[in-house]
């Protein structure tokens, strides 16, 4: 064969490896999005679910301490503030402020001795710890996701294609300065 014929076949299967090569990464990149987004909807899901058990536990606590309004307020307004948010940042804002109001409720249960003992109470606040595992392991999982998605598209030679097919850094779901202080309880 002529040597022209060489180069062409050469260039042909290189210019073929690097299409595979673009394909493949591509399609990396979109299945780590999917699983940022997927663990993302998981936080969603299981702070829908804590959402669902407050009213619960609000009723169950009114029938003993019903001249505690303040903080049944606060966790109306924390609840709203959670259900309306949007990013990560303002669902780790909202969410902080909610599990502060949650704080302040169960310093008050303490002095509801026939509270404790009940059943319904007794129920809830288990299901509400198993919630907040969950939620817990789900931000873990969504960080990790965005942890392994984030790299990956600032890595040579992955960052030279990510940008140009819309592949943007994804924002870790972190929890807000606020959330290492203990919260105030006044009586």
């Amino acid at each position: 064969m002529k040597g022209w014929v060489i180069a062409l076949i050469i260039i042909g299967v290189v210019a073929l490896g690097i299409i595979f090569w673009l394909i493949g990464a591509y399609n990396k990149m979109v299945a780590l999005d999917q699983n940022v987004k997927e663990t993302y909807s998981q936080i969603q899901n299981q702070l829908q679910r804590r959402l669902d058990l407050i009213p619960n536990l609000v009723e169950t606590v009114k029938g003993y301490a019903a001249h505690e309004k303040e903080i049944f307020e606060a966790l109306a307004n924390a609840r709203a503030k959670l259900a309306g948010a949007k990013t990560p940042d303002e669902q780790a804002t909202a969410d902080a402020e909610l599990t502060s109001a949650l704080s302040r409720l169960l310093v008050i249960v303490e002095n509801y001795p026939n509270l404790k003992a009940d059943a319904n109470f007794r129920q809830l606040m288990d299901e509400l710890a198993g919630t907040e595992n969950r939620i817990a392991v789900a931000r873990k999982d969504y960080n990790e996701a965005v942890k392994e998605y984030n790299t990956l598209i600032k890595r040579f030679p992955y960052v030279l294609i990510a940008s140009r097919f819309g592949f943007t850094e994804k924002q870790f779901f972190e929890a807000k300065p606020e959330a290492q202080e203990a919260p105030k309880v006044n009586f």
